[in-house]
């Protein structure tokens, strides 16, 4: 009997779109011996295991077994837990996420709501019997105790297990003492809501009040006996939580830290090491000023370090700011049109990189990743998609990585941990650098695709969009093919990229005889401040031309068949796909609109008010950047354009109410369009049935819409 074999979208969704199985979550010991990482044990395994390599021998070995943990048990989430999963977009189970101290020999993780630790040099992991659900437990920089939320409150516990008590208790019901608030967690990065002091005799704790936000109300009408669930959701213009911080010393005294908050609610970055007074980072709600602010613990009052100031927004980016082992400040900032690495108040990168995050800040050097800058694009070495590691000090700039890729890294003791993906190699290699030399590969388990993108990276248009063009496998004439456009398009998410994995999802759809187009425009990552903040009020009218732009430009080098376009996304990109057929149907002839964003007032405030203002005193500007106002609704009858809406009815960042209301209109325009509701369905779509199905009948309808055989 002959086994059928599995198909790509069922492998994809099997693996976790490949993911399972590839090490991940990295840190290096101070004094280089090990690499702590977790990684599952099998490409179709989704239960992470906390390992550990040992150096100079090289050798790995498992330091906890979430199976042997639980003794073959399933694991149960908490409501919380749930939620700061779906804020980390984490698929995985098992162990997905660790704590260390500093000297990474104890490691601290929750498992099923449980608090475990594991003893990183003798490789043993026990539980700690603490009150449950826990969520973010994090040990002491020196490893006595551990601190941990549970039930709102941030409790702490000694490293054997023993003087459990609670730091700081919730006043109500909707105060949470060491957890970050929607907003934060969904957009700024910061998942984190407590932060350990590095002498180990205090915390500084953000408190959280949603009392202030509107709630939404979750339900699942597949399940009509089961009651709505509320979600403090802070939609634009409207109230955000109330967030203070708070020094906590483990002997009970309690001091608030003092700033602005009304000039300056979010509180974006925190900071805590010996090298300098805790730093915190607290941004205006319009997002155009950010204030670096010291702390003094022992009276919480502040001292301004450093304010930026911009006219259109400021952005947030990974591992900054910080001090440096000299105690100066190091951030990232927007200079002579470049984003440049500044320490103390001198830029040490120039025109020649845009700097997209801070890795690691050491006593000769600051470790970062970047994409090449205005003065490669200026000398026609633009490096398409890829992302390199540089080494960056007084003395000038040093490339890290040298395959043509996207590389990030983790460094401590001298070592480095190099993480590449490439085009032409499936999944991320990682490489264990000592002093800069090979000492270590650490093996993936990830399974093969079976997939290899046949793509051509490019630019396209007088702007020179980055490009992505993919042809069927076997193509190899000049057929004009019809077209799928296939973006995201948006802020704070980059397509074209020079590696292997992205691509395969669109290769699939090249598969089935499409040329497939990924373009990223003007307000994608990796370009000049300028290219990211031109979308300030003119966010539709931006992304939309820029897929045109990219689209038209190719068809002169590409056997593009501008009669057959459609276009696909999700989130963001079903937004902009939405856009596509309502607003240029001369273009985009059907389009699949995933999870949209269509009343951009129903979004959250960080994230919206960024592009738009606020609602209050831009109305105009959401209204025309808006779907369910959109003018094409009801012009242009005779070129109504087949559209395909899928929607999670359990998202609960952009809710279903986003499809629903688009559809409403649609109907009332008398517009015909089909409607696909997933119950059960959040954002992440991790639901292997149904993601293997969505991308089958994405396909069937697209080959229906543009008359394909």
């Amino acid at each position: 009997m002959t086994t059928e074999p599995v198909s790509f979208p069922r492998r994809s969704a099997r693996t976790l779109r490949f993911t399972l199985g590839a090490p991940r979550s990295f840190t290096v010991a101070p004094d280089g011996s090990r690499v702590v990482f977790l990684r599952s044990s099998s490409g179709t395994d989704r239960a992470h295991q906390l390992r550990v390599l040992d150096l100079p021998e090289g050798t790995e070995r498992v330091a906890a077994d979430p199976a042997a943990l639980l003794d073959g048990g399933s694991e149960q989430l908490s409501p919380q837990e749930r939620a700061r999963r779906e804020r980390s977009r984490e698929g995985g189970a098992g162990i997905v996420g660790y704590a260390t101290d500093a000297a990474v020999e104890l490691a601290s993780f929750a498992l099923s709501g449980r608090l475990f630790t594991a003893e990183l040099r003798a490789g043993t992991a026990r539980e700690l019997p603490v009150p449950g659900p826990v969520i973010d437990p994090r040990p002491s920089p020196d490893g006595r105790h551990l601190a941990y939320v549970s039930g709102g409150a941030l409790r702490l516990v000694g490293a054997d297990g023993e003087g459990d008590r609670a730091l700081a208790e919730p006043e109500s019901g909707e105060v949470t003492y060491g957890l970050a608030e929607f907003v934060a967690a969904e957009e700024m990065d910061r998942t984190r809501g407590f932060w350990w002091s590095p002498g180990s005799d205090r915390l500084l704790v953000a408190r959280v009040d949603d009392t202030p936000v509107r709630r939404w109300w979750i339900s699942d009408p597949a399940h009509p006996d089961r009651a709505p669930q509320p979600v403090a959701y802070p939609q634009a213009g409207t109230d955000n939580a109330e967030v203070r911080l708070f020094v906590l010393s483990l002997d009970g005294v309690r001091t608030e830290v003092a700033w602005d908050r009304v000039r300056y609610p979010y509180v974006a970055r925190v900071h805590w090491s010996a090298a300098g007074a805790p730093l915190i980072l607290v941004q205006a709600r319009d997002q155009r000023s950010l204030l670096y602010m010291a702390v003094d613990p022992d009276t919480g009052a502040t001292r301004m370090v450093h304010a930026d100031e911009d006219p259109v927004w400021l952005e947030l980016f990974p591992g900054v700011p910080c001090w440096s082992p000299s105690g100066q400040l190091v951030r990232i900032a927007d200079e002579g049109g470049a984003r440049v690495l500044a320490v103390g108040e001198r830029p040490l990168t120039g025109a020649q990189l845009h700097v997209r995050a801070v890795l690691d800040v050491g006593a000769d050097d600051v470790l970062l990743t970047a994409s090449a800058g205005a003065e490669a694009e200026a000398a026609g070495q633009p490096e398409t998609g890829e992302v390199h590691v540089y080494r960056v000090n007084e003395l000038g700039v040093e490339r890290v990585s040298q395959e043509p890729g996207v590389h990030s890294a983790v460094r401590a003791g001298g070592v480095t941990v190099l993480v590449s993906s490439v085009l032409d190699r499936p999944g991320a290699q990682v490489q264990v650098l000592r002093e800069g030399k090979p000492a270590a590969i650490v093996p993936s388990y990830a399974e093969d695709p079976g997939l290899t993108p046949r793509v051509t990276l490019t630019r396209g248009g007088a702007r020179q969009i980055p490009c992505a063009v993919l042809m069927p496998t076997d193509y190899d004439g000049d057929t004009r093919l019809p077209v799928l456009v296939d973006p995201y398009g948006g802020p704070h998410g980059q397509r074209v990229t020079a590696a292997h994995n992205p691509h395969l999802t669109s290769q699939w759809f090249a598969d089935q005889g499409f040329a497939v187009v990924v373009a990223d425009g003007r307000g994608t990552p990796g370009h000049s401040p300028a290219w990211e903040k031109s979308v300030r009020d003119e966010l539709a009218a931006v992304v939309l031309q820029d897929q045109v732009d990219a689209l038209q430009a190719l068809a002169a080098d590409f056997p593009l068949d501008l009669a057959r376009v459609g276009i696909r996304g999700w989130s963001f990109g079903g937004y902009l796909a939405a856009l596509a057929v309502l607003r240029r149907p001369d273009v985009f002839h059907a389009a699949v609109v995933g999870a949209p964003v269509t009343d951009l007032r129903l979004y959250d405030t960080h994230y919206q008010e960024r592009y738009l203002g606020h609602p209050a005193e831009q109305p105009e500007v959401y209204r025309r950047n808006s779907l369910v106002d959109d003018a094409g609704l009801v012009d242009a009858a005779e070129r109504h354009r087949p559209m395909m809406m899928i929607h999670g009815l359990a998202d609960d960042n952009v809710v279903v109410a986003h499809s629903l209301r688009l559809s409403s209109a649609l109907l009332a325009a008398g517009r015909p369009h089909e409607v696909l509701p997933l119950s059960g369905v959040t954002h992440m779509t991790p639901q292997e049935e149904v993601a293997e199905n969505l991308l089958k009948l994405q396909l069937d309808f697209l080959k229906r819409s543009l008359g394909l055989g």
